[in-house]
């Protein structure tokens, strides 16, 4: 079942730029880019639905009686350090952006302002930091 699985994920992303690649050098406007990426976007996660499906249909053992909800809380706390890392840097990414451009532009008229312009980049990176911070204190709850 994973091979199926495997080859039908590889599939998906190999047949689209074929066709494209194929078309392409016939000087055919039927395969254009976008209908390109639209095919493998679509594809391949499709496949992955359907392969996640059949993957969660299947018989489960649990190996005590409270394996199950302690496997529940490590579950919901790997998802949590992981939406706690993805939302900082998400954060820091949007701050940084701000900050940057308006530093640059404000030293491209003073540039003796160079050590302010990096302390409000530095800040904003900080966001992600502080995230990291966090996921680790969660992991470590975890283990």
């Amino acid at each position: 079942m994973i091979q199926l699985i495997t080859i039908l994920l590889i599939l998906s992303i190999v047949l689209p730029i074929g066709a494209y690649v194929i078309m392409r050098n016939r000087n055919t406007r039927i395969f254009t880019g976008k209908k390109m990426l639209t095919t493998n976007i679509i594809a391949f996660f499709g496949v992955l639905v359907v392969s996640a499906a059949l993957m969660l249909t299947g018989n489960v053992g649990v190996a005590a009686e409270g394996a199950a909800d302690a496997s529940m809380n490590v579950g919901l706390g790997y998802i949590a350090a992981a939406l706690v890392t993805g939302f900082s840097t998400i954060g820091a990414g949007i701050a940084v952006a701000s900050a940057a451009s308006a530093a640059l532009g404000a030293l491209s008229e003073d540039p003796k302002i160079m050590g302010k312009a990096l302390i409000f980049v530095a800040l904003a990176e900080g966001v992600a930091l502080y995230g990291l911070l966090v996921s680790f204190m969660i992991l470590s709850r975890l283990g």
